[in-house]
């Protein structure tokens, strides 16, 4: 099963649907289960400022978390989610400090 996309304004763009399968597989790699995310995409910024461009806000909902950032494009969301999901799923690694109290 994939991510659930969703979306209140335009689709996902093409290069993000693209490039989804493959964030995908890292995904399970890490050991997530692809459906408990769901991504919602909504306008951020009001239609009437057309001159600072469309901001979307992205809406992650992973099992009991929710989080939202708020990107220019679907691509440059993807580049975040992918920085922040890798962060989450790398093992810590031990502190200096922490070695000597295991």
């Amino acid at each position: 099963m994939s991510i659930i996309l969703q979306s209140t304004v335009v689709g996902f763009s093409a290069e993000f649907i693209r490039r989804l399968p493959e964030f995908e597989q890292a995904m399970v790699a890490h050991g997530l289960e692809l459906s408990q995310f769901v991504i919602s995409k909504d306008r951020a910024t009001p239609t009437t400022l057309p001159a600072i461009g469309p901001f979307y806000e992205y809406t992650v909902f992973a099992g009991d978390e929710i989080f939202t950032v708020t990107q220019p494009d679907d691509i440059k969301f993807l580049e975040y989610f992918t920085s922040t999901a890798s962060r989450r799923t790398q093992p810590r690694r031990r502190r200096k400090a922490d070695e000597g109290s295991a």
